[in-house]
């Protein structure tokens, strides 16, 4: 469905088409147009355009999420497009923007906001060529030093070196761009482009490495903290970061596979997980916890109950929760707060249904995403799912991949779910009559794609149709057989792929040549 364009907005796209014209009328053109002018360019995929337009901004800020959000003359949201073309013109003329021989006295801008572009599954831009976090990152680190070169070789204004601009990003940083990274934080102070981290993501990085880069972020201006898949952090290294450095306006919090294991916990390991509860609790700002693939059996109300504000988000996916764990969370002052819960791989069924219940029923006024994949939902459980999310009003992702569900027993659910008004998203199984008789939940990686396609097939069509039937065709349903899409792994897979495979190989290198000394 077309987006309606006002006619400034027309005017504006008219005007960007011509990349020359609009070059030499810039210095023309009203200071408050700008905006108007970068998001027709961005649409367009103006890239020279949108370089100029940022070389010369006249205003204070540049915000990319306001920017590209809705506008009154043009109501579609551009931030989900990462497009390359874009983005680069976009930074380029950042850097350009410092160098232009204008006197700086006539430089206004004073922040640029970079956190409110999305990273998206499927691009619109007609390049489909994307720039994701990791690239952003690196390509800013780059520009930050080649603007240092720069302005050391060229006979620059002294005043230039006065020009202090804020760069807020959230920084996603791998073995393959730490050095860059690094050497552009250590600069920080001798650049007119000041690399603000409120987002920092780390993957693939030695514990060193990463405690290194974190002090360097300034973590006094973190928000969001994400340390994923092969970042080797355990619970005795969380307390030594949380014990060396105050995070006072962290609100995500996402920590790696196996941080907890309290199956081997000492007495010194349980007064550890008390003080790491603790200093969570300074974090006042603290609303979204995602603590997947620990083993955190029992201990779930010493690590939450220190929280001073209700978390909007909790992934506790695998966690191998007990029943006192969900009688926590059921009964605690997070329940009636949580926008988003993750509670995958656990028998909810067979554990803990009424106290699952209590905990649905305290957060449905607000609850916006529900995550329930291999949790042993049955066809006999329908109905008493479809009772548990009646009142969840405002739910706009249902995602319970990998449960042992019929063919029927789905369309009775998606039946249920054209009723809730604001549902946009639905991951749902592959029907379990698909799947040769006999199979086991849940299933293993080697029999997850042994399933009769055709037979799939015709069973999403009738699912999509009684969506269909219902005006519900602004519901995207799908089966994501290896789980969702994740920006941020798709763009770094290859170095993920590369790291997993020398893992594999070193550990393959132990095994023999400890076995040949037995031998």
């Amino acid at each position: 469905r077309a987006t309606m364009k006002s006619l400034r907005f027309i005017s504006a796209e008219a005007f960007v088409s011509n990349a020359e014209f609009a070059k030499k009328s810039l210095d023309a053109v009203a200071h408050n147009l700008f905006p108007l002018l970068f998001k027709a360019s961005y649409l367009l995929e103006q890239g020279d355009v949108i370089h100029d337009l940022v070389e010369n901004w006249p205003l204070v800020d540049f915000n990319m999420g306001k920017l590209l959000g809705a506008t009154v003359d043009y109501q579609e949201d551009l931030s989900h497009r990462t497009c390359s073309v874009c983005l680069e013109s976009c930074l380029t003329g950042l850097r350009d923007y410092v160098l232009n021989h204008s006197s700086p006295y006539m430089k206004r801008l004073k922040v640029v906001d970079l956190t409110g572009i999305k990273d998206v599954e499927v691009q619109f831009c007609e390049c489909k060529k994307t720039m994701g976090r990791w690239a952003r990152t690196q390509l800013l680190s780059k520009l930050c030093l080649e603007l240092l070169v720069c302005l050391q070789q060229a006979q620059c204004d002294p005043d230039t070196f006065k020009i202090s601009i804020d760069v807020l990003i959230d920084l996603f940083v791998t073995e393959r761009n730490y050095e860059l990274v690094v050497q552009a934080l250590l600069k920080k102070c001798y650049c007119p482009l000041k690399i603000c981290c409120v987002g920092f993501r780390s993957d693939n990085l030695t514990l060193q490495k990463f405690f290194y880069i974190i002090k360097l972020t300034d973590p006094s201006l973190l928000r969001k903290l994400e340390i994923v898949h092969n970042v080797h952090l355990e619970m005795q290294h969380l307390e030594i970061l949380f014990n060396s450095i105050h995070f006072p306006l962290l609100m995500s919090l996402t920590l790696p596979a196996r941080t907890f294991n309290v199956r081997r916990f000492t007495a010194t390991d349980e007064q550890m997980l008390i003080n790491i509860g603790e200093k969570m609790g300074e974090m006042t700002q603290l609303t979204e916890l995602s603590m997947s693939f620990s083993i955190l059996t029992g201990r779930i109300q010493k690590l939450l109950s220190p929280l001073r504000a209700p978390l909007k988000m909790l992934d506790v996916s695998n966690c191998s929760l007990n029943h006192d764990d969900m009688s926590y969370l059921a009964n605690s002052f997070h329940a009636n707060h949580l926008e988003a819960l993750d509670l995958s791989g656990h028998d909810i069924p067979e554990l803990y249904p009424s106290t699952f219940f209590k905990l649905l029923s305290h957060s449905s006024s607000v609850l916006r995403s529900l995550t329930l994949e291999d949790c042993n939902i049955q066809d006999t459980h329908v109905n008493m799912l479809i009772l548990g999310l009646s009142p969840c009003q405002k739910l706009r992702e249902f995602k319970f991949v990998g449960n042992p569900l019929s063919s029927q027993a789905l369309k009775h659910l998606f039946t249920f779910l054209c009723e809730l008004p604001m549902l946009k998203n639905v991951e749902f199984p592959v029907p379990r009559d698909c799947y040769p008789i006999g199979i086991t939940y849940p299933i293993d990686d080697a029999s997850l794609c042994r399933f009769d396609k055709k037979k799939y097939e015709s069973v999403a069509e009738e699912l999509n149709l009684i969506l269909l039937q219902s005006n519900r065709e602004d519901v995207k349903a799908s089966t994501p057989l290896f789980g969702s899409y994740d920006a941020a792994v798709q763009e770094t897979n290859n170095e993920l792929g590369a790291y997993l495979i020398k893992s594999f190989k070193e550990t393959l290198e132990k095994f023999t040549t400890s076995f040949n000394k037995m031998s």
